[in-house]
């Protein structure tokens, strides 16, 4: 077994002892927001060079509580006093222990109504509409960890639909130390730069989904590894993991495309392997052999 594919193996395995020991200790278990509605960018997504912090829903429907919990916030969009960023539009914030919030905007503005103090899981508590930065009517779905200060992948929390087809591999591209892509397979010793577009069966026509992570190696040597599962904020910057903190503008400047390594290639053959895989498990990978001089 390679290195790359053990390592994704025992992600899987730790990521759902984590889910399962989370969810054991806080909620029973979180529901989506809505009752019919269609998924257009999903965490992690690439929108148009920074990352998409939640889910992004489209559809007439009630926005429903995904949790019980207590509402710390609900603004619609003309009110002054958030002192947020209108990108938000009308908007709901609700806290369910332990520093986990779930966020609801760019639905329909709901200045005149009134929603409860407390809520139930399933509750409805807006419907879908138009504000903020929204172009069609759906709502925006986040969930936030105060204590960890990350964005959480609501598919890490609440159980994604099943899928069976794996993901696709769009491109894979080498790009030199000058910035600059590298068409041939031939190849000079030095650092690269490795972007890969790709997306998942689920995704629909004319979007791209972010998968649930990128491995690259080299010759089996593991060289990057990109995770979409949280997005964290430190000092006012958004940092993904990709072996380490790694400022998400770098990872997301190539749209559509993920910066998901560096690597260095010694002279020789070099087989390069991209391995994506998608939150139900679903693998797909391929391998780019290279003379490098």
């Amino acid at each position: 077994m390679s290195g790359s594919k053990f390592r994704i193996i025992t992600a899987v395995v730790f990521a759902f002892v984590v889910l399962c020991v989370f969810l054991s200790d806080n909620l029973d278990a979180m529901s989506w927001p809505y009752e019919t509605a269609v998924l257009l960018r999903n965490f992690g997504s690439n929108d148009r060079g920074s990352p998409v912090l939640g889910m992004v829903f489209s559809g007439d429907t009630e926005v429903l509580a995904a949790e019980a919990g207590e509402v710390i916030f609900s603004r619609g969009r003309n009110n002054a006093a958030s002192r947020l960023p209108s990108t938000l539009g009308a908007w709901t914030a609700i806290d369910h222990g332990d520093g986990l919030i779930s966020i609801y905007s760019r639905y329909a503005d709901t200045t005149n109504d009134t929603v409860p103090a407390q809520v139930e899981k399933q509750q409805p508590i807006a419907f879908t509409g138009t504000s903020g930065w929204s172009v069609q009517n759906g709502f925006y779905f986040q969930i936030y960890d105060r204590r960890e200060r990350r964005w959480v992948n609501p598919a890490m929390i609440i159980t994604p639909q099943i899928e069976t087809r794996p993901p696709q591999i769009l491109s894979v591209e080498l790009r030199n130390a000058q910035g600059l892509p590298v068409q041939s397979r031939n190849v000079g010793q030095g650092r690269y730069t490795v972007l890969v577009t790709t997306t998942t069966a689920a995704a629909p026509r004319g979007y791209l989904f972010a998968p649930q992570r990128i491995v690259c190696s080299v010759n089996g040597a593991e060289t990057g590894f990109l995770n979409f599962e949280t997005i964290s904020a430190r000092d006012g910057v958004l940092m993904v993991y990709r072996n380490g903190l790694v400022p998400a503008s770098r990872i997301y400047e190539n749209y559509p495309a993920f910066e998901a390594a560096d690597i260095f290639l010694n002279r020789g053959q070099a087989n390069l392997e991209i391995i994506v895989q998608d939150i139900a498990g679903n693998s797909r990978n391929v391998i780019n052999r290279m003379i490098v001089n």
